[in-house]
């Protein structure tokens, strides 16, 4: 196989990996179980990179429909929901999906989200105010990334907050050994990306006429790596 690998054969890696190799392993990552020192950097970037994209939301979203696309065991959906919004959860991973609905639930949530096993870019989910997208995004190809934000951003009134990983020395080597992750069930290949580059590719293209880019932020915790992007519509 390529290194450039299409969006729907990442996909069906994607689903595999999160439902069946590592459910579990993320099932605590983004818990408040005890963790060993690597994957508690990464549990500590990903919260710091789940404030970002909270931040760059208004703090009351009564009234507002917000998709959390890829999202796992719900924390961000969760979150998005304390502060008003109605949130649907999509995730490859039905065992994900469904321990999300049960936190949600015991969060006192349950009635503002709806979790879905399924794909992300489905028109069937309907119109959003806002769309977030934490680490998503981050196995696909630029071109890739880039039509998948195309496609949400044609039925998103608002914003796009999402993340890559961005390409620095230390992942690219991580990544070409295949080391991101220290054990076996280590997740489908991460894609490095240059984010200025990326911010160009997203500001020409066709399917993002009007939208602006504005607030990013990298946050490096460990093993984890993430850029922080905002879309919003002009």
């Amino acid at each position: 196989m390529s290194d450039t690998v299409p969006y729907e054969i990442r996909r069906g890696e994607i689903e595999t990996y999160f439902d069946r190799t590592a459910a579990d392993a993320w099932k605590k990552l983004t818990s408040d179980a005890p963790l060993g020192r690597i994957r508690a950097s990464v549990r500590a970037g990903r919260e710091e990179m789940r404030s970002f994209l909270l931040s760059l939301m208004p703090a009351d979203l009564t009234g507002a429909r917000v998709l959390d696309a890829g999202c796992g065991t719900g924390a961000l959906a969760i979150a998005l929901a304390a502060r008003g919004a109605t949130v649907v959860g999509i995730d490859l991973s039905p065992t994900l999906i469904a321990h999300a609905a049960d936190l949600a639930r015991a969060a006192g949530f349950g009635h503002a989200t709806r979790f879905e096993a399924g794909d992300m870019l489905a028109s069937s989910h309907g119109r959003f105010d806002h769309v977030v997208l934490m680490d998503s995004l981050i196995h696909y190809e630029p071109a890739d990334a880039a039509a998948a934000l195309a496609t949400l951003a044609a039925r998103t009134d608002r914003s796009i907050a999402f993340t890559v990983a961005p390409k620095t020395p230390m992942l690219t080597v991580m990544h070409r050994a295949g080391r991101l992750f220290p054990r076996a069930d280590r997740a489908p290949a991460i894609v490095p990306v240059a984010t200025d580059r990326f911010g160009d590719r997203l500001e020409s293209h066709p399917g993002l006429a009007g939208w602006s880019m504005e607030h990013e932020r990298r946050v490096t915790s460990g093993f984890y790596k993430s850029h922080g992007m905002e879309l919003v519509r002009s």
